[in-house]
């Protein structure tokens, strides 16, 4: 059925039961797994903040934070992973739009399934922050599973 399932994750607990859902159906069909988390580059108000703080290297500083914030994260991904038995290639991808880096991902490694979570804001909240899962939906050439 699948061969190879993108699962999204931001470390939150709803992403980790959609990482638990897609892991448990990667190995019943003998699919292998990348995981993917996307963290925000480094933006201008970044820059003021960490200005305000005396941070001399902010952009540096903060580019080491993400990158130790997703490798804990996708620690995590890995224990889970190996814990079932299912091989699992590991990303982190800077991006500003999750979407659009969850897209770029799952086509560029052939993912023929997409695995991820919402938060199912509803209402002001959805149209002010938008839906991320909503957009990897309507755009995906691959199935996508959206856990809740």
């Amino acid at each position: 059925m699948y061969q190879h399932i993108l699962i999204a994750t931001d470390g939150s607990e709803l992403s980790y039961r959609a990482l638990a859902h897609g892991l448990a159906l990667a190995k019943s069909v003998g699919a292998k797994v990348t995981a993917v988390t996307v963290t925000e580059p480094w933006g201008v108000g970044d820059m003021v903040s960490r200005a305000e703080l005396g941070d001399k290297h902010p952009v540096a500083d903060y580019e080491a934070e993400s990158e130790a914030r997703a490798m804990r994260i996708l620690d995590v991904v890995r224990e889970r992973a190996d814990a079932v038995g299912v091989p699992c290639q590991l990303v982190h991808e800077p991006d500003s739009r999750p979407s659009e880096a969850i897209l770029r991902v799952a086509q560029s490694r052939g993912c023929d399934l997409i695995v991820l979570s919402t938060h199912a804001r509803g209402g002001l909240a959805r149209i002010v922050m938008g839906s991320q899962a909503a957009e990897v939906v309507a755009q995906s050439k691959a199935p996508v599973l959206v856990c809740r």
